[in-house]
């Protein structure tokens, strides 16, 4: 056979993963065998292959491989997600370099224009992920839009609206005015931006006196519909049923009481703009105020902002402030820190706007959910700490606004027969609607054409939260086949940013849906950050391109490097020379096995080191397993994969193919290779899912195997009992050959040269392993002695002493010379320092530590020559 004398991953990968996609082995049907079923976490269908990507989808793969080689019938369904707000802008923004105006366009010619884009696009990422390895069952790759997905979605919100769940209201919600949607709660991030107080002169009416307001949006005042004040507050009870005049515009707007009021912020008084704030439209609501929205649908003035019409809030903001201040009605501003609202998808500031959008009530379906996770534990967190987070967020929860002003997505499933707000049916289709519609009605003259649907889109996130059941079809058809065999899914790999976004909502729907959880584990992975804790990000530039970093260090490089530092819930924090580690061990795999090539096999007499040795690593093995299923079952990943580096890159290449790698041109028997490569195989079956690419390659160079011995569905070893006092016992053998190695280097005496070694066994260690340590030190023969052996070499293993005649092992001459270069050098040095020490001014004038430091050298000196002068003296 010809074996490459290095490792070449670009030559294997392509080979090795097509091999496994020709003999189907990621495909999975329904049959007698335990079910290990894992849905990938959906990435945008627009999206391409990050470092977050990567660990979230190498770690899946770890699991999915582990559990075929454990011999569970393991599906890993892949998919994407159609992700409205990105994909829309993305679509919108391709049609407006075209010249196009999205808006010009009827629903049916924009939707045909975002499955172009999907249809160009929306494999990118899922075909990345075949790079990386993933061993996913592609045959089942779902998209949330595709036709049964969407069916799922209709029929869940049809269902739950006739539930009393969902149903319509004017709120006020966060407005996206760059992709021109409503956003939930959950999707606004509230960032610390240092922005300006404004303090505002209103005149009250009929008088010259002014009231003071401070605020940091001068922009909204043609909103404002009242001025508040605390009704305990004595500075202002002379104002009590009195009006005011906005500044500009001239509206004349009442003064009301309300304690909502604080009196210690800015003047103790408080613009009311019931269209653009949550607590105004409160106070708006309770006063029976005028509600005047401000803002067109991008957050530029409408109308009421007069002369301001048209122009973006923020360039107004400044505007107005020297018109203000041009009038002498700004009196000051000072710097102020708060916490501004952004879109998680664009970016943009939120603003608070007064919208009719459907609602999900969610308090009473997050019962099962809170209760699965926090009191029976039916769902696990790992780590444990995040359950904080997720009661925080799931006992002070709000109804969700799952209505979108979007076209991509699936529409919402209301159907309008009139101008009332109460004038609609909802159904899963048309036809339905119309026989609702009528029976609502009482007018059987109705047809399609007087119905109009609903033009938002539902939140993309309440196609997702049905993925676990939906994938399988388990809303359409919940009880086929699929739905009972693969559901209740094993485990989910996410991260903590979306543990509500997602993970809490699946929860949701599993118990409402299927009445059991979705899954059982959720592991939630860290950020990938780079050297300097900085989040990985296009917008930084420090994110390294995944698929170059695979080509230069090997996919199987790559898992490791990302996985040696990814321990669950901690960020890993990305280093380019973790991946070259993992490169670096898949080579000292690939040099293990190049070995093993070269060894001529013969039937001959297996040496008593070579017995000790293999009996030695079959224990190491076993309590290695055990370690590693251990980590396993507590996902400490990251501990489990460093247990197998260190078991493969030191005990077994380090200590094990060197206690059996026969001498130079001498062969090596029958017994202990078949043994050895027996081994090789058990190593390559705990490595395999970390490193599925070189694994298989070797597994297959090994020997000729059948599609049915591949390693990928190969079984995977058993943990059984092991000697943990040989294991013990074979660390003191390592301590005796790395002191017998020391002394070598110490006397140069060559490896090839054998030297006799004598032992004081006080241990009553047994001498079954000096084979082994004859063989590691090449040692002629080892002796049993009653008493020190004088004028030998010596070393202590624990209260065994050791002892190296020097007559025979090393050229005693050569020795001589060597030690009284060294003293000559060391009396030198010594004279060196004690001139400096006998001189008086620089004892006086040096600093304390510097002179510290001198007289420790010269301690240190003369200790070592004393030493020396010994070492000699033993020679002569």
């Amino acid at each position: 056979m010809n074996i490459p004398t290095k490792y070449s991953s670009s030559s294997v990968e392509s080979k090795w993963y097509n091999y496994w996609m020709e003999h189907n082995y990621f495909h999975s049907v329904p049959d007698q065998r335990e079910p290990y079923t894992i849905v990938i976490p959906p990435p945008n269908v627009t999206g391409v292959l990050h470092m977050g990507h990567m660990l979230n989808n190498t770690i899946q793969d770890v699991l999915i491989r582990r559990a075929r080689l454990q011999g569970k019938n393991a599906c890993w369904v892949p998919g994407t997600d159609h992700a409205s707000i990105a994909t829309e802008a993305k679509v919108a923004a391709k049609l407006k370099a075209q010249g196009i105006d999205k808006n010009d366009l009827s629903r049916e010619e924009f939707l045909k224009h975002a499955w172009e884009w999907t249809e160009e696009y929306g494999g990118v990422i899922l075909e990345q992920l075949k790079k990386l390895g993933c061993s996913c069952d592609w045959d089942r790759t779902k998209f949330t839009m595709d036709d049964d997905m969407s069916e799922a979605v209709v029929k869940v919100f049809v269902d739950l609206y006739n539930k009393g769940l969902i149903y319509r209201g004017y709120r006020m919600v966060n407005w996206d005015p760059e992709a021109k949607t409503t956003l939930s709660d959950e999707e606004v991030i509230h960032v610390e931006q240092q922005g300006l107080l404004y303090y505002l002169k209103y005149q009250i009416e009929g008088s010259n006196e002014t009231l003071t307001i401070a605020t940091t949006r001068p922009e909204t005042i043609f909103g404002d519909t009242a001025i508040c004040i605390n009704p305990d507050d004595e500075r202002f009870s002379h104002l009590k049923g009195k009006k005011a005049i906005v500044p500009i515009c001239g509206r004349v707007i009442p003064i009301i009481e309300d304690e909502y009021v604080d009196i210690e912020f800015g003047t103790g008084c408080l613009k009311v703009t019931p269209a653009h704030d949550e607590n105004d439209k409160v106070l708006g609501d309770k006063y029976n105020l005028e509600v005047v929205d401000i803002f067109n649908e991008d957050a530029t003035l409408n109308s009421f902002g007069m002369h301001y019409e048209g122009q973006d809030r923020f360039a107004v903001r400044k505007a107005i402030a020297k018109e203000l201040e041009d009038k002498g009605l700004l009196l000051k501003t000072e710097n102020h820190i708060n916490k501004v609202g952004t879109s998680e998808r664009t970016k943009a500031v939120i603003e608070p706007r007064l919208s009719d959008q459907w609602f999900l009530k969610m308090e009473e379906l997050a019962q099962p959910a809170i209760d699965a996770v926090l009191t029976n534990g039916e769902v696990k967190l790992f780590p444990k700490k995040f359950e904080n987070t997720y009661r925080h967020w799931m006992e002070n929860i709000r109804d969700w606004n799952i209505s979108r002003q979007l076209r991509w997505g699936q529409q919402i499933p209301a159907y309008y027969y009139g101008d009332g707000k109460e004038d609609f049916v909802v159904a899963e289709n048309i036809d339905l609607a119309l026989e609702l519609a009528k029976e609502k009605t009482a007018n059987h003259q109705l047809t399609n054409n007087d119905l109009r649907q609903d033009s938002d889109a539902l939140d993309t996130w309440f196609s997702s939260w049905l993925w676990p059941i939906s994938v399988f079809d388990g809303i359409r058809h919940p009880e086929n086949e699929e739905i009972k065999y693969y559901y209740p899914t094993n485990d989910l790999v996410t991260g903590p940013d979306i543990l509500f976004f997602w993970v809490a909502r699946m929860i949701i729907a599993g118990y409402e849906y299927k009445d059991e959880r979705p899954f059982e584990n959720v592991y939630l992975t860290g950020l990938v950050r780079d050297k300097q804790r900085r989040k990985m990000s296009k917008s930084l530039g420090n994110s390294p391109d995944a698929l170059k970093l695979i080509e230069d260090y090997g996919a199987d490089g790559v898992r490791v490097g990302l996985l040696l530092s990814a321990a669950a819930g901690n960020d890993l924090m990305f280093d380019e020379s973790l991946c070259n580690q993992g490169r670096g061990f898949a080579n000292k795999i690939w040099s293990a096995f190049y070995l093993t090539t070269l060894w001529e096999v013969k039937d001959i007499e297996q040496p008593e080191s070579s017995k000790v040795a293999l009996e030695w690593y079959q224990s190491k093995f076993q309590a290695a397993l055990t370690e590693i299923e251990d980590h396993f079952s507590k996902y400490r990943l990251s501990d489990a994969l460093m247990v197998i580096y260190k078991l493969i890159y030191d005990d077994f290449c380090g200590w094990m193919l060197e206690m059996v790698k026969p001498a130079y041109q001498q062969p090596i028997d029958s017994k202990t290779y078949k043994e050895v490569m027996s081994i090789f195989e058990g190593n390559l079956k705990i490595v395999h899912p970390f490193m599925p690419f070189i694994t298989e390659d070797i597994w297959q160079r090994i020997e000729e195997r059948s599609s049915e011995d591949a390693l990928i569905i190969a079984k995977y070893p058993e943990v059984k009992a092991f000697d943990s006092q040989l294991i013990s016992n074979f660390e003191t053998v390592k301590d005796v050959v790395s002191g017998i190695r020391t002394i070598r280097k110490e006397k140069n005496i060559a490896f090839k040269d054998a030297i006799e070694l004598m032992v004081l066994n006080n241990e009553g260690f047994d001498s079954k392993y000096n084979a082994v340590i004859s063989k590691m030190g090449h040692i002629s023969e080892v002796k049993s002695v009653s008493e020190p052996v004088e004028g030998a070499l010596t070393f202590r293993v624990l209260s065994n002493e050791y002892f190296i005649p020097m007559e025979g092992s090393i050229d005693v001459e050569a020795e001589i010379e060597k030690l009284n270069e060294e003293l000559k050098y060391t009396e030198g040095f010594l004279k060196s320092v004690q001139g400096k020490l006998k001189n008086e001014r620089f004892v006086n004038n040096a600093p304390e530590q510097v002179v510290a430091s001198e007289k420790k050298k010269e301690a240190d000196a003369l200790a070592k020559i004393e030493t020396l002068k010994a070492s000699l003296a033993s020679l002569k």
